[in-house]
């Protein structure tokens, strides 16, 4: 397919970086083969399950202990991680819980561990009034975990990156931080999906991702537009906007396809992650043209100008 063929494009679609695109070429073509029409299942979970036990000092009664664990368990579920409250199996990772006082509130802290024992990651979560955490009742846990299940998430898919890949950047370890805002637009559960299948694959290609602005380097910010095209069709049209912490538009990764109608109306299952497999590397694209791979996470350096950006041929 070449960008020479604009009425194959609006058949087929595209995937591509606007950023730095000149001339024609092939491209590679997005939702391969249109997996989700027949995939209702995630294809590629983290490859541990997460156990997460009673916590015996999370200054709660062993009944709060057993909600916080269940609570935990359920929320991290939600986010499609493999999980289960309750003592590990030989080959499951741990997701432990500590709380520490401080004057007038608490805050719980998740330490995750690999079957070894061997820490993988911390956490702390949102303090919380002593006396709420003190008086216990599933409202309060339930909250805490959900508060903390996002980021408890993240944590786990760029640990579970760096054992798959070996590369300790898949981790978060030395590449940019980019904060990942949820996908808007999509029906069914697209936006939980692709934004939840999108930071897997942004952590994999060495990226530090997470929800909050603080300390963030870039920005990515998926929207997804749906209309009719006729023939029983829906357009499907995805971009994913990729800024710097001045606010300026370093590029934007375009997806285009047609699929029957309703098709994504439930669960986008396969859809997703081929989505996001193939946006995430655009994504990576107009990053490294905006050097954001040659500085450290910790520094956040501006990248390049828009000035800078032409004398490289952007």
């Amino acid at each position: 397919m070449s960008l020479c063929e604009p009425s194959r494009l609006a058949r087929r679609g595209l995937l591509l970086g606007l950023a730095g695109l000149t001339g024609c070429g092939e491209l590679p073509q997005p939702f391969r083969g249109r997996p989700g029409l027949v995939a209702q299942r995630l294809a590629r979970p983290p490859g541990y399950r997460i156990a997460v036990p009673a916590p015996a000092a999370a200054l709660l009664t062993d009944a709060d202990a057993e909600v916080m664990a269940k609570s935990l368990a359920e929320a991290l579920v939600e986010q499609e991680i493999p999980a289960t409250d309750g003592p590990p199996l030989p080959l499951d990772w741990q997701l432990l819980v500590v709380a520490e006082r401080n004057g007038q509130e608490v805050t719980p802290r998740y330490a995750l561990r690999d079957a070894d024992g061997q820490a993988l990651g911390m956490l702390a979560g949102r303090p919380v009034p002593a006396r709420e955490w003190g008086e216990g009742g599933e409202s309060v846990l339930r909250r805490a975990a959900s508060e903390a299940a996002p980021q408890l998430a993240d944590l786990i898919a760029r640990a579970d990156a760096q054992r798959r890949t070996g590369d300790e950047r898949a981790a978060g370890a030395g590449g940019p931080v980019v904060r990942l805002l949820p996908v808007r637009g999509a029906p069914g559960d697209g936006n939980r999906s692709l934004t939840a299948r999108m930071r897997e694959q942004l952590a994999g290609l060495g990226m530090t991702v997470q929800d909050q602005a603080e300390g963030a380097q870039f920005a990515v910010q998926g929207v997804v537009t749906m209309a009719p095209a006729g023939r029983g069709l829906q357009r499907v049209e995805i971009v994913w906007t990729v800024s710097r912490r001045d606010g300026y538009d370093l590029g934007r990764v375009l997806q285009l396809n047609e699929v029957p109608q309703g098709t994504l109306d439930g669960l986008w299952g396969d859809v997703a992650l081929v989505v996001a497999e193939e946006a995430s590397g655009g994504v990576r694209d107009v990053l490294g043209n905006a050097g954001a791979f040659g500085q450290p996470a910790a520094a956040a350096t501006p990248a390049p100008g828009p000035e800078q950006a032409r004398a490289n041929g952007r």
